[in-house]
């Protein structure tokens, strides 16, 4: 571990692939297999350790849970695993207009300040 990196600031990470795939299966409630199976539909794309193993984030486990919630409701994986992503962009799209709303708010409160 380097001096730049504290274990605290890794814990904090929810992007740090900290966990195998035998404990993000255990954690899910599911199986490798199906971590496997949302990898091959590129919903969540695993780092890999120095010896090629699978490791998982706090983010991505999020989006599998998401995608299991979906699949035992008898949505098939790979339309699970869209919509997975289609929110996703949803949700990212709806946060960038949101501070573009208030980015105009502020530039149009200035401008009102400005000629007052």
């Amino acid at each position: 571990m380097t001096a730049d990196s504290p274990l605290s600031d890794r814990l904090d990470d929810d992007d740090y692939p900290a966990y195998t795939i035998g404990r993000a299966a255990e954690m899910l409630g599911t199986t490798p297999g199906f971590l496997r199976a949302i990898g091959e539909a590129r919903l969540i794309t695993p780092l890999r350790s120095e010896g090629g193993h699978r490791r998982y984030s706090r983010y991505q486990l999020r989006i599998a849970a998401r995608a299991r919630e979906l699949v035992d409701k008898g949505t098939p994986i790979e339309a699970a695993c869209r919509i997975v992503i289609l929110e996703d962009q949803l949700e990212e799209a709806q946060r960038i207009n949101a501070e573009y709303r208030r980015a105009a708010s502020r530039a149009a409160a200035d401008d009102g300040s400005a000629s007052g």
